[in-house]
């Protein structure tokens, strides 16, 4: 009788700054609810190191950060290192990068430190490494707990299996040239959009970002890579009913690689990155390049360099031929030249919004719907085109996000082209059904709010002591919300938002289902602006009002948010399928559920969030219908008192955006931090 084969195992002796398992391409298709794909920062030299084992491109494997593991081999496999170069010994013998190694049982793999350039390194075992699924990938994803092994970093006495062996597998050579070059500057090719001049910033905004070397912050990660740099001039005056910067906007879908200007300093979304936000983005990365974004470290430059569509089309296409032959491909001719921020815009008939297709890099359309204003009349166009597109299946569409105004499609270009789909969107207008009749499921779903929770308070108080402590919110979130609004005390601002019915428009605008929801009444909806710099940390569940929208936390994570409270968890972390949880999803709440909150205290809801992830709190949810014609027939019918609250607001809103300018407020982000930096040494 055969033995069963004991499994090869690894065990973590030390587990080095990071190390974290990833695979390719990661978590796709849940874009819209808040889950980044994550994997590997650095897909290519990911991907290059399991094609050197014979390994399918999907097959797990380890991403390290800065300093590298001591791992322990309890049996034989084939590895090989790629990425950033790394002092690396199998056995107190030195190994090279690019290369399959077999490893006897017994052995001791020790990564210590970068011997140049880049961040990131990367372990790849021939087979994979066994790691359990989670949402369609073994990728890890840090900060929602998830993925990967145990949802967290590598730890010291951590054992991760290898897949059994499989015929095939045979090892490969890659050419010397085909190997990237690591840098301390980084030239980084772009596409223009899907926000620009003279919409957003100005033209000389423009010229510069383009023109400028731009200084990799201390403070980047695989959520985003922060930049510092000289501050925009912009467009406007403000964000409007989206918040008094004027780098805030209804909130829309990114694509990771964007460049985000969050306030006046620009981030660029990584693979853990948030899906939704009410951020301007002027340039994204095309995919070709977007393996240099994890290869950038504290200190790095880089120069955003712009090509058109076509140019970054066929440098993935390059790319994609490189990584299969594992030989360099023909060099081309990089055109630097723009492509429109804008592929289209016009108004099909009289009676339908205006519609405006924009390029947020070459895998997605960022369609959106009317004026830059908030009207749900708009979600709900954009929600009858993601209907229409659903219906369809149409092939290379790998997930739909809506916004407030907008619908990002995400598609594959090799099969599903920017001018197909274009072609296909421009179609749909035509025979979108009229959205005057439209109903749709809005579950009542009553949450628990503690009002001013000690736990953002804390998050406060790092602020100002990390950040700035000068902000115009500091200390007290709550009371600049009733200054900006005109009310005239903290009570009113209390009263409207547990007597609003918040309308969820938007899911993962802080990752993980976390809603973005506006007042169904105009009259409830408070209006602030967003931290500026964002917040690193932000308790999870806390619940903020930024523009004139209100989200739940999805995780702890940064933020930018003015706070009112916390509430109970958006996310099922444990699995637990309940009333409020079904099975395989997740997320606690759907597009266009009501959020009405009820008064508990900090003790309360302490207690509430122990019960709730177990299955013993249950939530009163109530089955209802939103038929927008009957809203419309509502702002109608109390037009003038909607008007004339507006109008207190505006005046508040104006006079604090004149304070701003009056005290200096609009100084840019890096400034702030060289002010900052200044002041500790």
């Amino acid at each position: 009788m055969n033995k069963p084969s004991t499994p090869t195992t690894i065990e973590v002796l030390t587990p080095g700054m990071q190390t974290t398992v990833q695979d390719y391409p990661g978590r796709l298709g849940y874009w819209d609810v808040g889950v980044p794909p994550s994997g590997p920062m650095d897909n290519l030299a990911f991907l290059f190191g399991n094609r050197i084992l014979g390994n399918p491109d999907h097959a797990p494997g380890l991403e390290i950060t800065l300093t590298g593991p001591t791992l322990k081999f309890h049996g034989q496999c084939v590895l090989a290192l790629t990425g950033a170069p790394m002092q690396a010994t199998l056995n107190d013998t030195d190994i090279p990068f690019w290369k399959a190694v077999s490893v006897k049982a017994g052995s001791i793999l020790k990564i210590t430190g970068l011997t140049g350039s880049g961040a990131r390194a990367y372990l790849c075992i021939q087979q994979g490494l066994a790691v359990e699924e989670y949402l369609g990938s073994r990728s890890t994803f840090t900060l929602g707990q998830f993925g990967g092994y145990m949802g967290r970093a590598l730890q010291r006495g951590d054992v991760l299996q290898i897949e059994p062996a499989k015929a095939g597998g045979n090892c490969q050579y890659i050419s010397q040239k085909a190997i990237p070059v690591y840098k301390n500057h980084w030239d980084i090719h772009v596409l223009y959009g899907p926000h620009g001049a003279p919409d957003f910033f100005t033209t000389q905004d423009i010229d510069t970002f383009f023109n400028y070397d731009w200084k990799v912050h201390h403070n980047s990660s695989r959520t985003g890579v922060r930049l510092i740099g000289p501050r925009p001039q912009w467009a406007r005056e403000d964000g409007g009913e989206a918040g008094l910067h004027p780098s805030n906007i209804h909130d829309n879908a990114y694509a990771i690689g964007a460049i985000d200007y969050t306030g006046d300093m620009p981030v660029i979304l990584g693979p853990d990155g948030p899906s939704l936000g009410g951020f301007v983005c002027p340039a994204t990365i095309i995919k070709a390049d977007l393996w240099k974004m994890g290869q950038l470290k504290a200190g790095n430059t880089v120069r955003f360099i712009p090509v058109d569509l076509d140019t970054a089309i066929q440098l993935y296409r390059l790319q994609v031929q490189e990584i299969a032959t594992l030989m360099p491909s023909e060099s081309i001719i990089v055109i630097d030249e723009c492509s429109p921020a804008i592929l289209a815009h016009g108004q099909f008939a009289e009676d339908l919004p205006e519609v405006c297709y924009r390029l947020s890099g070459e895998d997605n359309i960022l369609v959106e719907y009317g004026p830059m204003v908030l009207d749900l009349n708009l979600r709900f166009r954009v929600h009858a085109l993601m209907q229409w597109i659903k219906e369809r299946e149409i092939p290379g569409i790998i997930d739909l996000t809506p916004g407030i105004r907008s619908l990002q499609i995400h598609h594959d270009n090799l099969i599903l082209s920017t001018d197909a789909l274009l072609e296909q969107l421009t179609q749909a207008e035509s025979e979108l059904p009229s959205i005057d009749e439209i109903q749709v499921p809005s579950r009542i779903v009553h949450l628990p709010l503690s009002w001013d929770d000690p736990s953002t308070r804390k998050a406060i108080n790092i602020y100002m002591q990390s950040v700035r402590a000068d902000a115009p919110w500091c200390p007290g979130n709550i009371e600049f919300i009733r200054r900006v609004n005109g009310l005239d005390s903290i009570d009113e601002v209390k009263d409207i938002v547990f007597n609003a019915s918040y309308l969820v428009l938007g899911l993962g605008d802080v990752y993980l289902g976390a809603p973005v929801a506006t007042p169904v009444d105009p009259r409830h909806r408070l209006v602030t602006t967003k931290y500026n710099p964002a917040r690193t940390w932000t308790p999870e569940n806390a619940v903020g009002i930024g523009g004139a929208y209100l989200c739940v936390y999805g995780m702890e994570g940064p933020g930018g948010y003015q706070f009112v409270g916390r509430t109970l968890q958006m996310w099922n972390h444990k699995n637990i399928v309940s009333a409020e949880f079904e099975a395989g999803k997740p997320w606690l709440l759907r597009f266009f559920d009501q959020i009405r909150f009820y008064p508990v205290t900090e003790n309360e809801l302490l207690e509430i969030r122990e019960k709730f992830p177990q299955g013993k709190y249950s939530l009163k949810i109530e089955e209802s219908i939103f038929d927008l014609n009957t809203y419309n027939r509502f702002l109608q019918d109390n037009e003038k008192s909607i008007a004339t609250f507006k109008q207190n607001q505006q005046a508040a809103f104006s006079a604090e955006r004149q304070r701003w300018q009056q005290q200096g407020e609009m100084r840019s982000a890096g400034e702030q931090d060289a002010v900052s930096r200044a002041g500790n040494s």
